[in-house]
């Protein structure tokens, strides 16, 4: 190479400045010229080590083709990888084997060029970088590794975020797997290899294993999800949790890693970390990143490979919401409100598990304990410590279950008692006596409607003058997830969409329009983020006390009740989809299917 050649290859090797790619967005008709100007003068950003493409979205411009959003940091790099020739890549810490792709390269060597592997394949290495003119690292991995090098470039905070990220916790499993000397966890194993001469175990304790305990915890608040899963194979443990009700795989780990965090885990919740035979609940409570404090539900259940581990996140603040939040339709909340404030009677709760029934019972319960009522609940196991409560976990072990301890807080002088679950006549029984004799029960069954929860309780033995005389109302709910805010598009809601989510009801198609996602970023390409309750409100009327007999059928009590005005969860789901907030497949997926003849259109 010529000594001109390699000048012009120096000077193509250098960092981004921010006087050149203000430049450079002012030339595309990004960013008007004089407030360009204006900050390329600024003495405090002249030698500054912050990346140029930080400092701009620190700025908080308007983004000209999108006038209701700004320039963000994404949607700048975006628009350098587009200028430079490079393909853009979001780090999807999902999607990447940390272990594979930090063996490329020292934590060192990656810090020191601002670059980070994120693929790794028998032919090549993706590296992710965000300075598109620094290449004199690339010969040198190419020549170490023997691989073709494509370049991709990424959003510079995230970068240098997960760069810390990925190396610190790949160390830690590296550092943890080599202290255990290839040992397979324990002898709840099942299916365990006999390995003579390796006596490696690790402990709970090790600093290694604490550190990607506090690192799964983190993660999961930051990605919302409700719950985590810690599953046991043979050779590679699976990391999954799951997120507005779906369940995305998140890591792989060693088994006996895992078996490590699990016994960390247990060792926190106050459970025994000696006993891997039977299953096993615990909890405990910490602090998200923000600052909340948030409660972990642990559930162990001995596996082939040993313990899996499941944790139920509650986030007090989504666990206690007001109506509207929880999605109630001003009817609904109407109904729900008049009933639960009813002097005695019992109100039911229905869905399936994971359909938001606790949130909606929590929430109700906290709205109603005033300082001049006694709140008391039995629970199994209780979902979340509130103070203005009184709760009592059922132990079936000690002879406490839900009708005991109904039958307990029937002498604690209750004026609101909330049954977690009625699972069989002698609870039911003892919830009904609750009722007749002056207190407000409230409590859940695993019903697919609200009529269903009639014909249930009088399956298990309930005589249907007792139903007639305590029953306040039933509610049926689901959630359902709603359309990612920041990529949704309005579309006409065609009118076979609407008649497939109404049929056999013939509701009239409301006037407006719906939307359709393409899956962004924010919302891990999924185009959902958050869910929202639909309900199906039952009030016990005259009427429909008048139906309910020994003999009642399902059917015809449905018919009744829409007469009554009740409207079926697919019709409140069909609401939802009208007013923007999700999407067809969402509910026709979500909400129970039509059952029997319902000719009969709800009110």
């Amino acid at each position: 190479m010529s000594t001109a050649a390699k000048a012009t290859e120096r000077q193509k090797d250098r960092r981004l400045e921010l006087s050149q790619v203000l430049a450079d967005l002012v030339a595309d008709g990004l960013v008007p010229k004089e407030i360009a100007d204006e900050l390329s003068k600024n003495r405090r950003f002249a030698r500054s080590e912050v990346h140029p493409l930080v400092v701009i979205a620190d700025q908080k411009w308007k983004d000209p083709r999108q006038p209701r959003k700004v320039l963000h940091l994404e949607a700048l790099t975006q628009w350098l990888a587009e200028k430079v020739g490079l393909p853009y890549f979001h780090i999807d810490p999902f999607k990447i084997d940390f272990a594979a792709v930090t063996k490329t390269m020292s934590s060192a060597y990656a810090e020191r060029f601002h670059i980070l592997p994120v693929a790794i394949t028998t032919r090549e290495v993706t590296i992710a970088t965000s300075e598109p003119f620094v290449r004199d690292w690339e010969e040198q991995i190419k020549q170490v590794l023997r691989l073709d090098i494509k370049r991709v470039l990424a959003n510079p905070v995230e970068l240098q975020s997960y760069l810390v990220e990925f190396y610190n916790l790949a160390q830690s499993v590296k550092g943890a797997t080599a202290k255990d000397k290839g040992a397979i966890s324990d002898i709840a194993n099942f299916e365990q290899l006999v390995q003579l001469g390796r006596s490696g175990k690790l402990d709970a304790n090790d600093q290694h294993i604490v550190h990607i305990c506090d690192w799964l915890f983190n993660y999961a608040f930051e990605e919302r999800a409700s719950d985590i899963h810690l599953e046991p194979r043979r050779d590679i443990s699976n990391v999954r949790f799951r997120i507005d009700g779906v369940l995305h795989q998140v890591y792989q780990i060693p088994t006996p890693v895992m078996g490590a965090m699990t016994s960390r885990i247990k060792v926190l919740g106050r459970m025994d970390v000696v006993e891997k035979r039977r299953p096993q609940d615990g909890r405990l409570k910490t602090v998200s990143p923000d600052g909340q404090e948030v409660e972990l539900r642990l559930s162990t259940m001995p596996t082939a490979f040993g313990e899996k581990l499941v944790m139920r996140i509650f986030n007090p603040e989504n666990l206690v919401k007001d109506y509207k939040e929880l999605g109630f339709p001003e009817e609904d909340e109407r109904k729900w409100i008049q009933m639960s404030n009813q002097p005695h009677g019992i109100l039911l709760v229905t869905g399936p598990t994971g359909s938001g029934k606790t949130t909606t019972l929590y929430s109700t319960l906290k709205q109603l304990a005033t300082p001049e009522v006694n709140v008391c609940t039995v629970e199994d196991p209780i979902e979340m410590i509130e103070p203005a409560f009184n709760q009592m976990q059922v132990q079936q072990s000690i002879g406490v279950d839900f009708a005991s301890g109904i039958r307990t807080l029937m002498r604690q002088d209750p004026d609101i008692i909330m049954v977690g679950e009625i699972r069989d006549l002698e609870t039911a029984e003892m919830a009904i006596q609750a009722a007749l004799t002056g207190h407000l029960v409230l409590s859940t069954l695993h019903t697919n409607d609200s009529p269903s929860a009639i014909t249930r309780m009088l399956d298990i033995g309930v005589p249907s003058y007792l139903l007639q005389s305590t029953i306040l109302g039933v509610m049926a709910q689901r959630l359902l997830r709603t359309l990612c805010p920041h990529c949704k598009e309005q579309r006409d809601l065609e009118d076979s969409a609407w008649e497939q989510l109404v049929a056999p009801w013939k509701a009239p198609k409301p006037k407006g329009t719906t939307y359709v996602t393409k899956g962004c970023l924010e919302c891990r390409m999924t185009g959902y983020m958050g869910r929202v309750g639909i309900y199906e409100t039952m009030v016990l009327t005259n009427e429909l006390k008048r139906a309910i007999t020994q003999e009642t059928d399902l059917v015809a009590l449905q018919e009744k009740a829409y007469k009554e005005g009740m409207k079926p969860l697919r019709i409140s789901g069909a609401l939802k989809v009208a007013a923007g907030l999700t999407s067809v497949d969402e509910v026709l997926q979500t909400a129970p299917p039509p059952t029997g003849d319902r000719r009969q259109q709800p009110r």
